[in-house]
């Protein structure tokens, strides 16, 4: 007799770096995007949603590794074998849609948008390869007014959500004067070799806070291998030229002034990089101009922001208040939003210059933040009423209650499994209903429906001592006329408008 062979049963597992979310959190989260919403739509942003598929070629100049698919970003090549990607960031796919729908959109074009984005990268603790990012951008507007906005907005959107001034900063810089110090140590765009190494010095800088000084050394040299032995190729600079990079970045103490002023003996006689002071300085009596102080934003030579297609200035917030980590280290939670000026992206379409400037705050961590501060409601969301199936030849008669609940606005559903009552009540619980609704045999006699109110009945539960306390704890439910469900139902649920569920 041959073997019964083993019938394959796949694995359930989310894959390496994602996750799933359900309930509480999800609303929790909603709460958070619509507060910064509001704050979009106040400043004059429309939303917008793109594609979570673009064409590889769309994006791949300013992939964050490599110039091809599958370095950085998840493609795949379609029927007509043309590369497609998942979306990596929110400003590609924007420009893409101003380029595509140039000639009918207002100009300057504000928009607002957020979503889900992946990156092929590795993931680590509380770093995944998908999650939320939530954008506004200015695009085809040259002054730094634009980008001043910005800076003004993500200060407002971190004092919306409770994180009050001293607990946040904005942190400028422009890419410019990098530039200018790149030129000052030799680098020049004449270099065959200088896209690549301007990049990966970037990249370097970028790190600073999570490697340190040392770390971002060995990545503006030769490379640097990390705890699981990955070795990341560096800038190739020499050692004369990374001193001075690292004195420029490191020279960031002092007012705004005080800042630009260091700036321009780092740059000496480049013209990107005084241009680039100008416009700091321009932006510096904008900022004041929009009463955004030195308690609220501050220009720093080590913000440079990994992307390639930043072009100008650039800014990050980052929480300054400690927290502990994973590992029980008390350490800060850094960046939770950056942003830039791209005037070279919309050209890569239209061959037209078309300036540009956005922000975008990554959802997840500006979520972990608040929660670590309290400013998250960590209850599960309210669930809805749920009608109970008693008799299974009365459903049309438990139908028409769900019918006459949701047409009055009352969140609501028929319990659509096979169980009895124990199981019912048990569902409820699990889908936090307050509210249940029973009409069996003996209510039905009686022209009448039980609502049982959960919430009240768990709080007298969890403060009954004895049998007697049980019986007289009948306040948690009531019997009421069948005409008269969705009136009493509405006022057991007016008892928690407000409350957390």
């Amino acid at each position: 007799m041959s073997k019964k062979q083993k019938q394959f049963r796949p694995k359930a597992r989310v894959p390496r770096g994602l996750r799933d979310e359900r309930g509480g959190p999800i609303a929790a989260q909603k709460r958070m995007l619509d507060t910064i919403g509001k704050v979009y739509e106040r400043y004059g942003f429309e939303p917008l949603e793109t594609s979570g598929l673009e064409y590889a070629d769309a994006i791949g100049k300013f992939l964050p590794d490599q110039d091809r698919p599958n370095e950085g970003v998840f493609s795949f090549q379609d029927d007509d074998e043309q590369w497609l990607s998942l979306r990596y960031d929110l400003t590609a796919p924007l420009a893409r849609f101003v380029a595509e729908n140039y000639d009918g959109l207002p100009k300057p074009f504000r928009r607002y948008q957020w979503g889900p984005v992946w990156r092929n990268e590795k993931p680590g603790p509380g770093r995944f390869r998908q999650f939320l990012q939530c954008d506004a951008d200015t695009v085809g507007s040259p002054s730094m007014a634009a980008d001043a906005e910005l800076i003004a907005l993500m200060a407002e959107v971190m004092e919306e959500l409770g994180i009050g001034r001293g607990d946040y900063v904005v942190r400028v810089n422009n890419r410019k004067v990098l530039d200018g110090v790149l030129e000052t140590i030799g680098l020049t765009p004449a270099d065959p070799t200088f896209e690549r190494q301007r990049l990966t010095v970037l990249r370097a800088i970028d790190k600073l806070d999570r490697l340190g000084p040392a770390g971002v050394e060995l990545l503006l040299g030769k490379g640097r291998k990390d705890e699981s032995g990955d070795f990341t190729d560096g800038a190739g600079l020499q050692p004369d030229q990374i001193e001075k990079v690292m004195a420029f970045v490191t020279a960031g103490d002092g007012d705004r002034k005080t800042v630009c002023e260091k700036m321009r003996g780092a740059v000496g006689t480049s013209e990107t990089g005084q241009a680039g002071i100008e416009e700091l300085i321009l932006i510096d009596q904008l900022l004041t101009a929009l009463d955004i102080g030195a308690d609220r934003a501050v220009f720093d030579p080590a913000v440079v922001r990994g992307l390639g297609y930043y072009t100008g200035p650039v800014f990050e917030v980052e929480l300054t208040f400690e927290a502990e980590n994973e590992e029980g280290e008390v350490t800060r939670f850094g960046s939770v939003g950056s942003g830039g000026r791209y005037d070279g992206l919309v050209k890569m379409f239209k061959g037209i210059e078309v300036p540009a400037t956005g922000c975008s705050f990554g959802v997840s961590r500006l979520f972990a933040a608040l929660q670590h501060l309290g400013k998250i409601e960590e209850a599960a969301a309210a669930g809805p009423v749920v009608v109970l199936v008693m008799d299974q030849e009365r459903l049309v008669d438990y139908q028409s209650m769900v019918k006459e609940l949701r047409e009055a606005g009352v969140r609501s559903e028929l319990y659509l499994g096979g169980s009895g009552m124990r199981a019912q009540m048990k569902y409820a619980d699990k889908r936090n209903a307050p509210v249940v609704v029973i009409e069996g045999e003996d209510e039905r006699a009686n022209g009448t429906v039980t609502i049982k109110d959960l919430i009240l009945g768990e709080k007298m539960s969890s403060e009954i001592t004895d049998n007697e306390e049980w019986r007289s704890g009948q306040a948690a439910q009531i019997e009421a006329p069948r005409n008269e469900l969705v009136v009493q139902v509405q006022t057991v649920l007016a008892r928690y408008e407000g409350e957390p569920s």
